[in-house]
């Protein structure tokens, strides 16, 4: 199967929707305020390179360390989950103490290349020809990009009101995702 124009539709829009970086501004916001430097660039190209990778060997790399998809799932799906109660609760559970800022940890893995990316390309493949995905996922970190540059901007935008609100409704948004990925994943172990 070569480009096929709707399958990158499908997918830049199932991809879109799992990474979710419009409901990460309240995250990326916050860690910015707590003196974390984030690069965009860094931060899109480690995600996209660890993406990729994870397209062609992550089915393989997991099953060498004797890990399904579910199990990984389940794990990635606790990361969230901590992320999702510093949102809300207004704690800090995870501590950003990346060399790099917080461009690689936590923005570039777990939250854009993450479980549910993960699984979510492990899926795509089984259904799309690879090409397809393959430019799916650069709109999709084009678009992360974007948002990353342009974060100072939304903030002055909406201010500070305005994230207090988006980062308490996002952080239940993220939380229901966490335990959405965990409650399916763990009926596929079980099931």
């Amino acid at each position: 199967m070569g480009l096929n124009f709707l399958e990158i539709i499908s997918a830049f829009i199932v991809l879109f929707a799992v990474i979710d970086i419009l409901g990460s501004i309240p995250i990326i916001i916050d860690l910015r305020n707590k003196g974390n430097k984030i690069k965009a660039t860094q931060a899109s190209v480690v995600s996209f390179a660890i993406l990729i990778v994870f397209l062609f060997v992550g089915k393989a790399l997991l099953g060498l360390f004797g890990v399904d998809i579910s199990s990984f799932a389940i794990a990635g799906s606790f990361v969230l989950f901590l992320i999702a109660i510093e949102m809300i609760l207004g704690v800090t559970i995870f501590r950003h103490d990346s060399p790099s800022g917080a461009s690689l940890v936590p923005i570039a893995f777990p939250l854009i290349a993450g479980a549910g990316s993960f699984t979510t390309l492990l899926a795509l493949r089984a259904e799309y020809a690879t090409i397809n995905i393959i430019l799916a996922l650069f709109l999709n970190i084009v678009v992360v990009y974007t948002v990353l540059k342009i974060t100072n901007r939304i903030e002055r935008l909406i201010g500070q009101g305005g994230i207090y609100v988006l980062k308490k409704f996002f952080g239940i948004i993220l939380l229901a995702m966490a335990i959405k990925l965990f409650s399916n994943n763990v009926a596929n172990i079980a099931g």
